[in-house]
């Protein structure tokens, strides 16, 4: 049984079709799986108290690409930030990190090279990374330790302060038990206004006045009768 040309023109086309269709196929997932721009991805994180920028690369080719980070002020490259570092993609994901202290609210350009013989790139992550608006905190600022906390000081929780009323209570007793005592001569005095002997030693002494005016005048009588006899 023989085939008729047009049968085999059919059966070429069809082959050139699907030939046509594959090499089309192969050209798409190609160019899915090539690297671009758009797989790179930039974020400013904390490491513990410390500030870092992940620089992130889903390219599921594997192919090598250089990344820059720059901080930016006023539009302008400020400085860079650590060393270039290269990384290779993965569909999972791979992960660059620079170490920066980064302050809230700031800008950062990210670099992206690929040289090879079939791909190049040479642009910036877009838009440009700002980190976010609160700082990166150390665990002493952000927990007191439970020293500070917890425990009391010795001289607050042994030594408590006396309230105003006893040291009120107690300082006339401090300031009467300092004073010198007074002499016994001068208690008798402050007590009753003079000497209790006073009295006495004047009774005493009016009668001696008196005894001694009596012996007088009772000589000078014996004396004017012996003198008239």
């Amino acid at each position: 049984m023989s085939i008729s040309r047009r049968s085999a023109r059919r059966s070429v086309r069809i082959l050139g079709v699907a030939a046509a269709s594959a090499a089309l196929a192969l050209g798409v997932s190609g160019t899915a799986l090539a690297c671009n721009i758009s797989d790179f991805s930039a974020e400013a994180t904390c490491d513990g108290a410390n500030g870092v920028i992940n620089v992130k690369d889903i390219d599921a080719s594997g192919t090598s690409a250089t990344i820059t980070v720059f901080l930016e002020n006023n539009s302008a490259d400020a400085r860079q930030v650590g060393a270039a570092k290269t990384v290779k993609g993965s569909r999972e994901g791979t992960t660059v990190t620079f170490s920066e202290d980064w302050k809230p609210n700031a800008e950062y350009r990210v670099r992206v090279v690929v040289d090879t013989a079939t791909i190049k790139i040479d642009k910036d992550i877009t838009p440009n990374l700002t980190t976010p608006s609160t700082a990166c905190k150390s665990e002493e600022s952000a927990s007191p330790s439970p020293s500070e906390s917890a425990t009391p000081s010795p001289s607050e929780s042994d030594s408590p302060t006396p309230s105003a009323s006893e040291s009120s209570s107690t300082a006339p007793a401090g300031t009467s038990s300092n004073a010198p005592s007074p002499a016994v001569g001068e208690s008798n005095l402050a007590e009753t206004g003079a000497n209790s002997n006073t009295g006495l030693i004047a009774g005493v002494a009016a009668a001696l006045v008196v005894v001694g005016g009596g012996a007088v005048w009772f000589g000078m009588r014996r004396r004017g009768a012996n003198s008239g006899s």
